[in-house]
């Protein structure tokens, strides 16, 4: 039988022992929290310390924009991050507030460059293909300048060269852009030397101002005399001289071009300033055409037809280039109800040199009318003159015609004028008509008539003599009535003889009426010479 378990006496129970109280307030198990939060506030201070300058930037669009994935990158590296994208206050931008990467401070100045880089085709060039696996980034060009800047307005195209390539910007104005673009290519000697920068119309709007930029080493040949003119597309010129045709490259007959070029005697003036302002000229031939800084005004007044001539026609005398048309006008004299061709020209007095002195004095204003005058009197005329058959241009040629009615330096508008002689087709054309006038007016008949009375008072002289005189001068006087007879039948108005005069003079009428419409003709066609008369359309 079990045993009945003994309850413990009391005095088995120990006796508890009080404890003094302890001076530790604080339990080991608050020092993980603390510890965190040590560890918190050192990594949220290190956040802070480490984070960069934040900077805003104003874009036309937000396409291609989203907070929290755009990044900023310059030369493919990351170096920032778009935090939020909003509108502006008016709707018309949008803002884009970004985070970039500590010790960028010194990186963001007056002239640092944003832009969106997107897939994009522009002056013949396509970038950024990458961006249509890995989406639209914002690209970054360090700017150069020392004064520091926290907003900023993107451009809408990127730049044509980084401020890290070597070269030189020059700025070209011209009274139209033509089919030039951001990124057209810029040529020296064929070969490719920089592209078009950037365009904006003047202020006035009567032009347009291009930022050019020539890389190295091609930058060091332009010079303070340099000309740049349009390359674009294939340059087609018809003039006296013929056709002539010039490009660049393929590239510039498909999106356009520049060219530059120094004229040899200004090889050795110094290289052009950063920002060098020149005229940008329709063609190299204009480009490389001698400026003239002595200039004289004419005008010459035409009563003939000066369809073929342009302006920019070449005033020539014997051959050397001394003038250029300016403009070609029709003037109504209210005197006599005449519509006058009025050409005025440009003539360089300076190509004229004398031969006696080495240094040319420069004569006045008023020494340069008064050796014209001079010359006039002497006979000196102003033609136009057919430049080229296949084309039909026309210039005007000043030449000394002694045989020219006298004449004196008048003023026209107080310019002055040259007097002029008709051309040389039209003279041509004057005189034919001319003698197809006397050769009409000529009394054939009436000679004839006269002549065959005279003949037969002869006969009727030969006839009485022959009854006087003895038979030997009778012998010879019958053989002169029979001569007589002879040519009296060869003058009657029905004789053969007649009828083939007649016939002459009619076909030498013809003859001069057909050259008359000839020369009209060519005056208007010159070309026909060579391809032949064209057939009207019915």
């Amino acid at each position: 039988m079990a045993e009945t378990p003994r309850m413990p006496e009391t005095s088995d129970i120990p006796e508890a022992v009080a404890m003094p109280k302890s001076r530790r307030t604080v339990q080991l198990v608050w020092l993980i929290p603390l510890v965190a939060a040590l560890v918190g506030g050192w990594l949220a201070v290190k956040a802070i310390m480490d984070r960069g300058p934040e900077i805003t930037i104003s874009f036309d669009t937000g396409e291609g924009l989203e907070a929290g994935k755009t990044k900023i990158k310059y030369k493919d590296v990351e170096v920032g991050l778009v935090k939020s994208v909003v509108l502006s206050e008016d709707k018309a931008r949008v803002i884009v507030t970004a985070d970039l990467v500590k010790g960028s401070e010194r990186y963001l100045v007056e002239d640092t460059r944003f832009w969106v880089v997107r897939a994009r085709i522009s002056g013949g060039t396509v970038s950024g293909l990458g961006t249509l696996l890995s989406g639209s980034y914002i690209g970054v060009d360090l700017g150069k300048s020392g004064k520091p800047r926290r907003d900023f307005v993107a451009l809408k195209e990127p730049p044509a060269f980084a401020y890290d390539v070597p070269g030189r910007e020059f700025l070209l104005h011209s009274d139209t852009i033509g089919s030039l673009d951001v990124g057209s290519p810029i040529y020296f000697r064929r070969l490719q030397a920089g592209q078009v920068a950037d365009y904006s119309l003047d202020k006035d709007g009567k032009g347009v101002t291009l930022k050019v930029f020539v890389t190295a080493p091609y930058d060091k040949y332009v010079t303070s005399n340099t000309r740049f003119w349009q390359a674009s597309g294939i340059d087609v010129t018809l003039d006296s001289s013929g056709i002539k045709i010039d490009t660049q490259s393929i590239v510039s007959i498909l999106i356009g071009g520049l060219a530059f070029e120094t004229p040899p005697e200004s090889a050795d003036l110094p290289e052009a300033a950063a920002g060098t302002e020149f005229n940008l000229f329709a063609n190299r031939t204009l480009a490389l055409k001698n400026p003239e800084t002595l200039v004289m005004k004419l005008v010459m007044v035409f009563n003939e037809s000066v369809r073929g001539l342009a302006v920019g026609a070449p005033l020539d005398f014997r051959g050397i280039e001394i003038g250029t048309v300016t403009a070609i006008k029709a003037n109504l004299n209210a005197a006599d109800q005449r519509i006058n061709l009025v050409i005025e020209a440009d003539l360089y007095p300076a190509r004229l040199r004398t031969r006696a002195v080495k240094q040319q004095a420069v004569l006045s204003e008023e020494g340069r009318t008064e050796f014209l005058a001079n010359m006039i009197a002497r006979g000196l005329r102003a033609q136009l003159r057919t430049g080229n058959l296949l084309t039909g241009q026309l210039y005007i040629a000043l030449d000394f015609f002694p045989d020219a009615p006298k004449a004196k330096l008048q003023l026209f508008d107080s310019v002055p004028e040259m007097p002029t002689v008709p051309s040389s087709v039209r003279e041509l054309q004057n005189t034919i008509a001319s003698i197809a006038a006397k050769v009409q007016a000529f009394p054939l008949e009436q000679i004839g008539a006269d002549l065959h009375q005279t003949l037969q008072n002869a006969n009727k002289m030969i006839v009485r003599l022959d009854t006087e005189l003895t038979p030997e001068a009778r012998d010879a006087f019958t053989e002169a009535r029979k001569a007589l007879a002879t040519a009296d039948r060869v003058l009657e108005s029905n004789s053969p003889f007649q009828q083939d005069a007649r016939r002459a003079m009619r076909e030498l009428t013809r003859a001069a009426e057909a050259f008359r419409v000839l020369a009209d003709y060519l005056e208007r066609h010159p070309e026909a010479l060579i391809s032949g008369k064209k057939e009207e359309k019915k």
